[in-house]
């Protein structure tokens, strides 16, 4: 993790390199990726980020390049994220899910520093760095040997958490005094609950771990998370409502029917691990009702 973290302090202060980032899945890619960014000289310009297994394969090419306007098919322009990122950072994660086709007009783009929008004629400056996560080097598509060599680019990988020892302990305990700050409480780890954190294998990495944490933080009693507060597999969602009503606290000066409702909301989808289905079920509601709900609360 330190060579980690020392190459990616060297692609910060290297403006012009081009970074692959490579790791299990919750692993923190995208975050070290925004790191770099946050710590070169480049911070004040965007940071734009686009998952490429997300989009359908037909809308890669104008997402990434934009278009031009043709009037003649009622289309638009669009600018694409090479523009709107200008002098900052585009972020390509799961880089790995480009199309092939897709790949050597990249390649093209970080080579001569200029790309075309879609339908257009004259090549538009890239002055954009970019920054690249995909599973593994050989899983990146966009970056074999030659063109780890040939395009500048730095490769950083990131160790899985159950290779990091004790930093499991260590963010456990980041994360549990977070929730402490927030909740402006003291939040205590047993020592049974440690052994089991580092006995686990952590298939989920980092994201995992916060997710556990986050689960034990409602769960616990008296403000010590202990053995029994860990959720380490989705064996199943959450029993019934009960469960629910017994972790929310209600004071005895009452609160605001919002505030329950937000709190009531809060728990659900932690105990749910956010499953949106599971979480109006309980809650008695529709899945639409609930979205609305934590659009309007801004629990999301």
């Amino acid at each position: 993790m330190h060579d980690a973290l020392e190459l990616a302090q060297r692609a910060a202060d290297d403006a012009m390199v081009t970074v692959l980032i490579t790791g299990e899945t919750g692993t923190g890619k995208k975050l070290l990726a925004r790191c770099i960014h946050e710590a070169g000289a480049h911070a004040p310009e965007p940071f734009v980020a686009i998952d490429c297994a997300s989009l359908p394969a037909p809308l890669v090419e104008s997402e990434l390049f934009g278009r031009t306007a043709r009037p003649s098919l009622r289309t638009s322009a669009k600018h694409g994220l090479f523009e709107i990122a200008g002098h900052g950072t585009i972020f390509l994660d799961s880089v790995n899910a480009l199309p092939m086709a897709l790949v050597p007009q990249v390649l093209r783009v970080l080579s001569r520093r200029t790309f075309v929008p879609l339908g257009g004629r004259e090549g538009c400056p890239l002055n954009a760095r970019m920054i690249a996560a995909a599973p593994s080097a050989s899983q990146s598509g966009l970056f074999s040997p030659q063109h780890l060599r040939r395009f500048r680019v730095m490769h950083i990988e990131l160790p899985s958490l159950r290779d990091r020892g004790n930093d499991i302990e260590t963010l456990a305990r980041h994360f549990i005094a977070a929730h402490g700050q927030e909740r402006a409480t003291t939040l205590q780890l047993s020592a049974e609950a440690v052994r089991a954190l580092k006995e686990h294998a952590w298939p989920g990495n980092v994201r995992e771990l916060k997710s556990v944490i986050d689960r034990a933080v409602v769960v616990c009693t008296n403000g010590t998370i202990r053995r029994r507060d860990l959720m380490f597999r989705r064996r199943r969602v959450v029993a019934d409502a009960g469960e629910v009503a017994s972790v929310i606290q209600i004071p005895a000066d009452g609160k605001s029917l919002d505030a329950i409702t937000h709190e009531a909301i809060r728990v659900t989808l932690v105990l749910t691990q956010g499953n949106l289905s599971a979480a109006a079920r309980i809650l008695g509601i529709s899945r639409p009702t609930l979205s609305r709900k934590m659009r309007e609360m801004g629990v999301v």
